[in-house]
């Protein structure tokens, strides 16, 4: 069969080393020529911040961050951006300060260096998401990639372990997306398997020994193939159903991922036998869902939609919102009916099971 595809590699500078946040932060806002730094961090990151921006030319610290990127959050975000002169964007956090960043970067243009401390992986996409009146809309501008990123597995330490398996599993959800969304490709499928791998293996790691450095390089390694490949890829059914998830009903957005992913996994394998077996390969697993059933078992995972905050009752609201937004090219068709179904088994907790056709 004759190999065809387009690929788009995204520009984009990576610094990863243990201990080295601060100094590679450094080396970054010099190589950008940075005079007055806009500091984006959560309450929570704030000491982590302080360590790391010490010594940097900052105009503007900015801690009101929230999960879903509000457009008013981004408003008081872009107004304060504007009225302190920078000229770089730093974020310290997850990925809801990440959201921020790039709300700001949307509108003003700024670049931006990405310092994680989860796994959410947007710091290696271009794409962006902002909330208003319940309804979560996304978009994609080269804009809003951060010009660098800077990975420390050190600044992971403190993210408690349920987090982490949740953060991780949100980044395999990049991954297992990435090989059915509307762009895949063989490269952005390759960079895939790779990120779900080590992303595995790392969160097995943590389970076992939170302080374990190998098993959160792993993991951040891992998270950045994954969001390279999203990023190529583009967003496939499980993203859509969690973003609206997400914006109508203000669940935690890794929690809500880590949740819904065996039950995309378990409707599309069969249409994408390929894939299926690629994934069971990358979990060790001569299946893909109970390849991933077993890891989430291993780590403790997130069960149930509603222990998150979902009602039973917005089931059949949520299955017509996500319904305009499911990939013409989906493997299997996708109508209300299968999005009820898998709504009510990821709200309820029920365990999935790999079709015979996979």
């Amino acid at each position: 069969m004759t190999l065809t595809f387009e690929n788009i590699t995204l520009g984009q500078r990576v610094r990863f080393g243990y201990g080295h946040a601060a100094d590679n932060l450094a080396a970054e806002v010099d190589r950008l020529s940075a005079r007055r730094v806009m500091v984006i961090a959560a309450a929570a990151e704030s000491g982590i911040a302080d360590r790391i921006t010490a010594g940097l030319p900052v105009a503007l610290r900015h801690d009101d961050v929230r999960p879903h990127v509000p457009v008013e959050q981004a408003e008081a975000a872009r107004t304060a951006a504007k009225e302190s002169g920078a000229d770089l964007v730093v974020c310290v956090g997850g990925g809801s300060t990440t959201g921020l960043a790039k709300a700001v970067a949307l509108t003003t243009r700024l670049p931006i260096v990405a310092v994680p401390t989860t796994y959410a992986g947007s710091e290696a996409t271009n794409v962006w998401g902002l909330t208003e009146a319940s309804r979560k809309t996304t978009g994609v501008d080269d804009a809003v990639l951060p010009a660098a990123v800077v990975y420390d597995s050190e600044l992971t330490l403190s993210l408690p372990v349920g987090l982490s398996v949740a953060s991780g599993l949100n980044a395999i959800a990049h991954c297992v997306d990435s090989m059915w969304a509307p762009r895949t490709n063989p490269v952005n499928q390759a960079f895939a398997m790779e990120g779900l791998r080590a992303v595995a293996d790392g969160l097995r790691r943590i389970v076992r020994e939170p302080d374990d450095i190998d098993g959160r390089d792993a993991t951040l390694y891992g998270c950045y193939l994954a969001g390279v490949a999203f990023a190529s890829a583009g967003s496939g059914l499980h993203h859509k159903i969690c973003h609206v998830l997400g914006g109508a009903y203000d669940l935690p957005h890794a929690q809500t991922h880590a949740t819904v992913l065996p039950y995309v996994l378990a409707l599309n394998a069969p249409g994408a036998p390929d894939a299926a077996r690629r994934i069971a390969a990358a979990l060790g697993s001569a299946a893909p869902v109970g390849g991933l059933n077993a890891l989430r078992e291993e780590l403790g995972a997130p069960r149930a939609l509603a222990d998150h905050g979902m009602r039973r009752t917005d089931i059949p609201e949520a299955a017509r919102l996500i319904l305009p937004y499911v990939p013409a090219d989906n493997p299997v068709p996708v109508g209300a009916e299968e999005l009820t179904d898998l709504l009510t088994r990821a709200y309820a907790g029920e365990s999935p099971q790999d079709s015979e056709a996979t």
